[in-house]
């Protein structure tokens, strides 16, 4: 039920915003062995939370999708009590994980969990639930700032914004799937609401914004030369990404989704720490 891939999109951005915190305030890239500890479980134990009370929130949802319906709950993998054990437990992982840091993280944990879960219901009523999504995703790199220092600076506010127009426009893209089911049974999307062709003009927008975003965090933290290498290559592969979907050829989805998002999020991620190593 909770694959790697999961976890793949967010992690790496919460460890650039880990080395970032640690630069600024300990004036190296290397927080330590505990708090990196404490922000990789923080990290996967909220995400799994997510990902767990999504599939609870949608299981008779996802029985009805042909695309869905073999997922775990509806498929009679796992019972909805095994699920639900591993949600609270997952749950109370990532609070300890976050009174372990410091009592910036720990206060502000319910609000990052919060903003994790609700996305699992915001499909029924808007259709900006991708951005929604992508500010779950895009608190990672603000969180493990606040994990490594304790405080918050608005520099790492450019990347959580960079990460949140990145993964609502893969959203998108990964919602035109959908785009008759969500109409048939009420459920609340952009290809829902504006068509596959505006939704994808959306999607394209949103991943020149989330460039814009990734460059101007370089300016605001004085990034080196291999992060400005970095945007180049998110740029670029993000291009890539949006020349393999059209409207009316959905067949790489599952490429543009998964494979090149995962390889953007490493590659941002090795960029960064090049930048951090060079120093």
């Amino acid at each position: 039920m909770i694959k790697f891939e999961h976890s793949i999109f967010a992690l790496p951005f919460a460890m650039i915003g880990m080395m970032w915190g640690a630069r600024a305030t300990l004036h190296t890239a290397w927080p330590g062995g505990r708090i990196f500890f404490w922000i990789l479980v923080a990290m996967v134990s909220c995400r799994s939370a997510a990902m767990a009370y999504n599939r609870i929130a949608d299981r008779d949802i996802d029985a009805q999708n042909p695309r869905t319906k073999m997922r775990a709950i509806p498929a009679g993998i796992l019972k909805l009590r095994q699920v639900n054990l591993f949600f609270f437990g997952s749950i109370a992982l990532f609070f300890l994980a976050a009174w372990m840091l410091n009592p910036l993280a720990f206060a502000l944990s319910p609000l990052a969990l919060g903003t994790t879960l609700v996305y699992s219901i915001t499909k029924r009523f808007t259709p900006l639930c991708h951005f929604v999504l992508g500010l779950s995703l895009g608190i990672a790199p603000a969180a493990a700032w606040i994990g490594t220092t304790g405080s918050l600076v608005p520099a790492i506010g450019a990347i959580t914004l960079a990460v949140l127009f990145w993964t609502g426009g893969f959203d998108i893209i990964y919602a035109l799937q959908d785009e008759e089911f969500d109409r048939e049974h009420g459920l609340r999307s952009l290809p829902q609401t504006l068509g596959k062709r505006r939704a994808l003009m959306v999607s394209r927008i949103s991943h020149v914004l989330a460039v814009g975003f990734l460059a101007l965090g370089g300016v605001m933290t004085h990034a080196g030369p291999f992060w400005w290498v970095g945007v180049v290559f998110a740029a670029s592969l993000l291009t890539y990404e949006q020349s393999l979907v059209k409207p009316d050829d959905l067949s790489r989805v599952n490429m543009a989704f998964f494979t090149l998002n995962g390889f953007m999020s490493l590659g941002m991620f090795v960029f960064a720490l090049l930048d951090q190593l060079v120093r």
